[in-house]
């Protein structure tokens, strides 16, 4: 098994930035795929970020796109989601997850960190 523990969430203004943080214990960290999402209250949880096992392929969602930065260092297994231009709606609980990556698409498995709070004040 794969155990994930998120950091770095907190509460920042609008336009700020955060750093989040994903630390992976168990066998084999770097033979997964890893990925960020998000969930709100009364929503589904949704995909924000990933990255391939060796963090040569990295995959966002459009709100994503030229906000957030997803990389890993598999030597201290660890995943990180840069977060800038943060506003309101990126508001959640962010998770990590670590899964596959097929055909430019990411496939969350079925190991998921307890999730960090980023509240974005106006």
């Amino acid at each position: 098994q794969v155990q994930l523990v998120e950091s770095g969430g907190g509460l920042v203004q609008a336009g700020g930035s955060l750093r989040l943080s994903c630390v992976a214990s168990g066998r084999s960290f770097s033979n997964y795929a890893m990925g960020w999402f998000r969930q709100v209250p009364g929503k589904e949880r949704e995909f924000v970020a990933g990255i391939s096992w060796d963090g040569g392929r990295t995959y966002y969602a459009d709100s994503a796109k030229g906000r957030f930065t997803v990389s890993r260092v598999n030597a201290w297994n660890t995943v990180n989601l840069q977060l800038n231009s943060l506003n309101p709606d990126d508001t959640a609980v962010y998770y990590c997850n670590a899964g596959g990556v097929t055909t430019g698409t990411y496939y969350p498995g079925n190991y998921w960190g307890q999730g960090t709070q980023v509240t974005v004040s106006s």
